[in-house]
């Protein structure tokens, strides 16, 4: 019998099968990293290496992105009445389309000259599915955390992979889409 949870399941695969099959077919990204192998995590940022491999500092990015699309979900669905599941696939979508345009030619060109990821080329296909994983566990974490918790996760994490990389969500949405010098100069002070 084919209950509910298979059917998300199975939408959820689907999703990322389309993902997979169109940063592979239309964008022409690689699979795997070009160096030949999978690291579990690449904690290189200024690296050709870098969103190449499972994980890496912004996947963390990722997990927040997931935060906040549960908590954009939860408004939906007190205003809509949506069931959970409903918001879910919602949010799945959502990533795989950032992801997909993340890995655009005018968003590649935006993050290279607006940003420290002058080196980037876009995602590997795996980098890229985990991302959407790593949104899926912020996803369910925001379900499952009382807020309080989520927003210290929140601001802990901005704030070591800020220290860390001089680069997080907040900086990254501000580059994207409002570039400011001082902080790139800030950020191309760090050792690579």
């Amino acid at each position: 019998m084919i209950t509910k949870t298979h059917i998300i399941i199975l939408a959820v695969v689907a999703i990322l099968v389309i993902q997979a099959f169109s940063l592979y077919v239309f964008l022409g990204n690689p699979l795997i990293c070009p160096c030949g192998y999978v690291k579990l995590f690449d904690a290189s940022v200024r690296s050709s290496e870098n969103s190449q491999h499972l994980l890496d500092w912004y996947s963390f990015s990722h997990v927040i992105y997931g935060f906040l699309l549960y908590f954009a979900g939860w408004v939906a669905r007190k205003k809509f009445g949506w069931p959970l599941y409903v918001v879910f696939l919602l949010a799945v979508a959502l990533s795989t389309g950032w992801e997909l345009f993340e890995n655009t030619h005018f968003a590649l060109h935006r993050f290279q000259i607006n940003t420290i990821s002058f080196d980037y080329y876009g995602d590997s296909i795996v980098n890229s599915l985990m991302d959407t994983v790593c949104m899926m566990t912020g996803f369910w974490l925001a379900w499952i955390l009382p807020v309080w918790a989520v927003i210290v996760i929140v601001i802990g994490l901005e704030l070591l992979v800020g220290f860390i990389t001089r680069d997080n969500l907040l900086l990254n949405i501000i580059m994207f889409t409002h570039p400011a010098k001082a902080i790139l100069h800030w950020q191309a002070a760090l050792s690579p």
